[in-house]
């Protein structure tokens, strides 16, 4: 299933999606440069890749990639346009 306009945080964001971002929680030195580089609320993102355990993540932002750690990542809330949630209902196919 489908929904529109999930927020997630962005290591929660597939591979090649876009999104918007929200919010840059935090109130130390990595949040304001995060921010000086551009990764600001109303900024469009896109996930490029994440190294095989998830850390640290590249990003492609105001047309330039950034790679950061996944704990900063974290701080970082999207809204992408689309999400997908899992079903919480099992779809079995009956004989017919």
């Amino acid at each position: 299933m489908l929904i529109s306009n999930q927020t997630v945080n962005l290591t929660d964001l597939p591979i090649g999606e876009n999104a918007k971002v929200i919010a840059v929680r935090g109130d130390n030195q990595i949040t304001k440069r995060l921010m000086e580089m551009g990764v600001v609320p109303g900024a469009s993102v896109r996930m490029i890749k994440s190294a095989p355990f998830g850390d640290p993540v590249e990003i492609q932002v105001r047309g330039y990639h950034l790679a950061m750690r996944k704990s900063e990542a974290d701080r970082i809330e999207v809204q992408s346009p689309k999400s997908e949630v899992p079903s919480s209902k099992s779809q079995v196919s009956s004989p017919g």
